[in-house]
């Protein structure tokens, strides 16, 4: 199994571990230090050697920081861990903040009022992201210090970085050669008068040189940085346990491989204007460039667009991988229907039996992200995680919400169901049709060029808006192939100012959460489309959806849906029925055909 169900954590740990860094602060003379989720590469997902977040406090989120001072320590988190925060940290020693409602400028002016020294560690924290906060601590008497990190020299027994191997991914799926991805992308380098770029993020080196890695588990990645010039070589900063044959030719002539300590010294040397992505590069690089007297250009890493907008081999595998994936979810509904009312199970049982239908294609390498699987009242932790300690008995009556994924080497697939178990209660299923509305109102929306996510994310929310409900996480975002899950720039969000383009593929995934009671999130893939000439002829983008798994029809109030609604919904299922159905065994098949059945 690709998942495992250990308690990575304890809020036990909390106060010992915060009173030894308190003591280094002491030491060092600062008034705190801040501690990111990020690591170095500042991506979403962080290998175990800089889960410093986690060791320190305890919270196991994907996002949200902690800023420890003498007498208090924040843990910020946005509305997903609101829930999550309070179970896992210890709340005598480590105090929950509303974030980004609550900024961290704005905090330490509220807990220093005669000001102090913050030190951080210049390679977890972005250029943008300290700029922010020294312009918001102007003034102020609160200043900051770049330092080692603390945490680091408190954490003893600290895992060592992962050293496996950086593989070739085919270029038959990637849709074009690294040689003709480095002479794109170095071409825009020089119309920008850019001499260089710096390329931190793992998945923008990975596209770019079309490899993959196992560094990160889930997120099919080899942890390295890599310097482009404007001729298209590449420089790969790299672990050499990383590197084989095998690989050196798949990379060919052009790209160079140096050991990581040689980035250094390697940025002094260069010439011209330099771009640096100042919204994932780490101060640290702007520091070493600007110390050696170099220009720079504060840009989008030039990969990160390219890879947003697919090709056609890159949705043609994506489509291939959903079809793939969609047997398996509906051979694994179909056995948690045939459980019945009181299904006797747990909710690892329910995260393994899916693994274990999606292993048996023989095209799994691993899962997306570590399966969701809420029952009753856990379903309202918006990122829950079931391990030993939290695992619960599904019970009659239960909602029941799965967001699950997996990576096939064509494609990473991402799906949210939520399920009743028995008869549901009635104020669950005005919630769920609620959220199947604005699901279906994403799923078909046509719109013009050059809108962004933030212009279509309220019709999502819309149904529920008109109740008085909401939730608080975006509606959408990015996801990669056989790269992460969570891929930017683009966003169904409120905050979401990117332009979606044609090849971005992206979830559609509203939801509602009712704390102490049930969750539910109803989850599509979508890959924006051109959209065929109407009206006007004016240009204008559509989704297509790439996700095929009925929707539970119990949990539907068929009143509350309009006839345009329900067409779509028994077009869907419609569909899911066709493509689904001759990849199953006979009996899922049979249950397919009643779970798809017109509404």
């Amino acid at each position: 199994m690709f998942q495992n169900f250990n308690a990575t954590t304890t809020p036990e740990t909390g106060g010992p571990r915060l009173a030894a860094l308190r003591r280094v602060l002491k030491r060092e003379g600062l008034a705190g230090f801040m501690v990111p989720r990020a690591d170095a590469h500042q991506g979403e997902y962080v290998a175990a050697s800089d889960l410093r977040l986690a060791w320190l406090t305890g919270f196991t989120g994907s996002a949200g920081f902690c800023i420890a001072l003498q007498n208090k320590a924040g843990v910020f988190i946005d509305g997903r861990y609101r829930l999550q925060v309070m179970e896992q940290v210890d709340l005598a020693h480590f105090t929950p903040v509303p974030w980004p409602e609550t900024k961290p400028g704005d905090w330490l002016v509220e807990q220093l009022p005669a000001g102090g020294v913050i030190g951080f560690d210049p390679w977890l924290h972005t250029l943008k992201e300290i700029e922010m906060l020294e312009k918001r601590l102007t003034g102020t008497g609160i200043s900051l210090r770049r330092c080692e990190n603390l945490v680091d020299q408190i954490w003893a027994d600290r895992p060592a970085p992962p050293t496996n191997l950086m593989v070739a991914y085919p270029s038959e799926i990637a849709g074009k050669t690294h040689d003709d991805k480095r002479k794109e992308l170095a071409k825009s380098l020089k119309i920008e008068g850019h001499s260089a770029a710096v390329l931190t993020l793992p998945d923008s080196i990975a596209w770019l040189l079309n490899t993959r890695g196992t560094d990160l588990g889930q997120t099919p990645v080899a942890l390295a940085f890599a310097l482009l010039s404007d001729d298209g070589h590449v420089t790969l900063f790299i672990d050499p346990a990383k590197v084989d044959d095998t690989l050196r030719a798949h990379l060919g002539n052009a790209v160079s491989v140096a050991r990581p300590d040689a980035f250094g010294p390697a940025l002094d040397q260069l010439q011209g204007t330099v771009r640096v992505d100042a919204d994932s590069a780490a101060i640290w690089v702007s520091d070493r460039l600007q110390g050696a007297g170099i220009k720079v250009a504060n840009q989008r890493d030039p990969a990160v667009l390219p890879k947003a907008c697919k090709n056609p081999n890159e949705i043609a595998g994506t489509r291939a991988a959903h079809l793939r994936d969609g047997a398996a979810m509906a051979e694994f509904l179909a056995w948690l229907a045939g459980l019945g009312a009181d299904p006797q199970v747990m909710e690892i049982d329910v995260a393994q039996k899916l693994e274990g239908f999606r292993a048996a294609s023989g095209h799994l390498r691993n899962i997306s992200f570590d399966t969701i699987c809420g029952s009753g009242p856990n379903g309202a932790i918006v990122h829950y995680r079931v391990n030993e300690d939290s695992n619960r008995r599904i019970a009659t009556g239960d909602i029941l919400l799965v967001d699950s994924g997996a990576q096939y080497l064509d494609g990473t697939t991402d799906i949210t169901r939520t399920m009743a178990i028995g008869p549901p209660p009635p104020e669950a299923v005005r919630a769920f049709t609620l959220v199947l509305k604005g699901m279906i109102a994403i799923s078909k929306q046509r719109f013009p060029k050059g809108l962004a996510g933030r212009d279509l994310d309220a019709l999502a929310r819309a149904a529920l808006w008109q109740n008085g409900m909401d939730y608080d996480h975006g509606t959408g975002h990015g996801v990669g192939v056989f790269l992460s899950v969570h891929e930017g720039p683009q966003r169904i969000s409120k905050v979401s100012h990117e332009p979606l383009q044609a090849g971005m593929i992206l979830s559609n995934e509203p939801g509602y959460y009712r704390e102490g009671a049930f969750g539910i999130r109803i989850e599509n893939l979508i890959v924006v489309q051109d959209a065929p000439a109407l009206g006007d002829n004016r240009k204008m983008l559509q989704f297509e959806t790439l996700t095929w798994a009925p929707i539970d029809r119990n949990l539907i109030d068929l009143a509350l849906l309009d006839d345009v609604e329900r067409q779509w919904l028994n077009r869907y299922h419609a569909e899911t029925m066709s493509k689904i159905a001759p990849l199953c065994s006979d009996a899922t098949a049979q249950w397919l055909a009643k779970a798809c059945a017109p509404l």
